[in-house]
């Protein structure tokens, strides 16, 4: 076993882009909140696949509908109607309460169609973001991303694009000209900290767009499919974004991904933008289970009260000395440490649970919306157990 291990990391190394930082952990299956390793080792999963595994690994009805539709059709580009992307374009955008979705593979691919989509629109070039946060890799998504360790080895960028501080709306006003198609902000900034929206910061963003004649995309791509508590984080704050970008647990760990569009974004100019297998029935058959899953049961919820009572323990109970802050929402957690959280990880891993960072000094926790009470509770304890050895 253990060559075996060895052999698969060597031939993996050899072979990869150079573009990922791995850890010295070999995943192999997993089922609900659990991951395995290739000793048989048993972890509890708060990485939650970067955001995409909000209903967990091997969900019954992820995979039924997978295998159904596997057997069915998997491949049909939308120069054709499918009945299975119909069925699940009009379950997204009633969900979402906005009249129409482009689909395609990634939350990256969303951001660029929400670019384009706002400037097709209001045939303005600029695209006004958030200090601290993070929309993607590619080059539009890029741009708008705020950290520099990810956009200065591929400038320049998009020239059009200019970064004002998240939850200050008054240096957003003062960005604001008649040059400028659309504000872009999480409502949560997941890789910038977790650092939640202020309240009323982001009825204050969408009323400034308004005025302006600008448009609001709201990247809901880790925050969205119950992470935070809501169905999209944007419900608690009572905003009607006008684009809103969706990815991640979109289809219950596919990959997949939306632009939904509001009145004011209207639609694309016809043969302007397209996607090889954005709304292939696969995607979509695993996307239409994964909203019913969490449309008709009570995850969502769960994952609202859940976190709530996480938070309010981990603020009452984590050593000041090692702990700046605890924040955020649902099952999206953040600690934003006083030391660096790479030991932090490692030391977690070691005690059978994996987690994410969220830039240098913040722990991230994603665990799984399924995850079961002992394993968050345990999970919990394993961070009080680090951070408290970490003093």
């Amino acid at each position: 076993m253990q060559n075996a291990l060895l052999d698969t990391i060597a031939l993996e190394d050899a072979h990869t882009s150079g573009a990922y930082v791995k850890r010295d952990v070999q995943i192999v299956r997993g089922q609900g909140a659990r991951l395995e390793d290739a000793a048989g080792r048993s972890y509890i999963d708060c990485v939650g696949g970067m955001g995409a595994a909000n209903l967990g690994h091997g969900h019954p009805a992820i995979l039924a509908a997978i295998q159904r539709q596997a057997a069915e059709l998997m491949v049909c580009p939308e120069l054709f109607h499918n009945p299975v992307r119909a069925e699940y374009q009009a379950a997204l955008c009633a969900a979402a309460a906005m009249p129409r979705v482009f689909l395609c593979n990634s939350g990256a691919e969303a951001i660029e169609g929400a670019i384009k989509a706002t400037r097709a629109a209001t045939g303005r070039p600029t695209i006004v973001a958030a200090m601290r946060g993070f929309h993607g890799r590619t080059l539009g998504a890029l741009s708008a991303t705020w950290n520099k360790t990810y956009r200065a080895p591929f400038e320049p960028l998009l020239p059009e694009v200019r970064h004002v501080p998240f939850n200050d709306a008054d240096k957003l006003a003062d960005a604001l000209d008649e040059t400028v198609a659309a504000v872009i902000v999480e409502p949560v900034q997941g890789e910038g900290g977790v650092i939640p929206a202020a309240p009323g910061y982001l009825r204050a963003v969408a009323d400034l767009c308004r005025q302006n004649g600008s448009l609001l995309i709201l990247d809901e791509i880790q925050t969205g499919f119950g992470r935070t508590g809501w169905l999209f984080a944007h419900q608690a704050d009572g905003v009607r974004p006008d684009v809103l970008c969706l990815a991640k647990s979109i289809a219950g760990g596919l990959p997949m991904g939306a632009v939904l569009l509001g009145e004011r974004a209207g639609t694309f100019p016809p043969a302007t933008h397209g996607s090889t297998f954005g709304g292939n029935p696969l995607a979509c058959a695993a996307g239409l289970a994964a909203l019913d899953v969490l449309v008709t049961g009570d995850l969502v919820e769960r994952a609202r009260e859940r976190g709530a009572a996480v938070l309010d323990h981990l603020r009452a109970h984590l050593p000041e000395r090692a702990v700046r802050d605890v924040r955020g929402r649902g099952l999206m957690i953040g600690i934003e440490l006083r030391g660096k959280v790479g030991p932090v990880l490692a030391a977690l891993a070691e005690r059978g649970v994996l987690a994410l960072p969220a830039g240098r000094t913040v722990l991230r926790l994603l665990p799984p919306l399924v995850i079961s009470d002992d394993d968050l509770w345990a999970a919990v304890a394993t961070v009080e157990e680090v951070l408290s050895d970490a003093v």
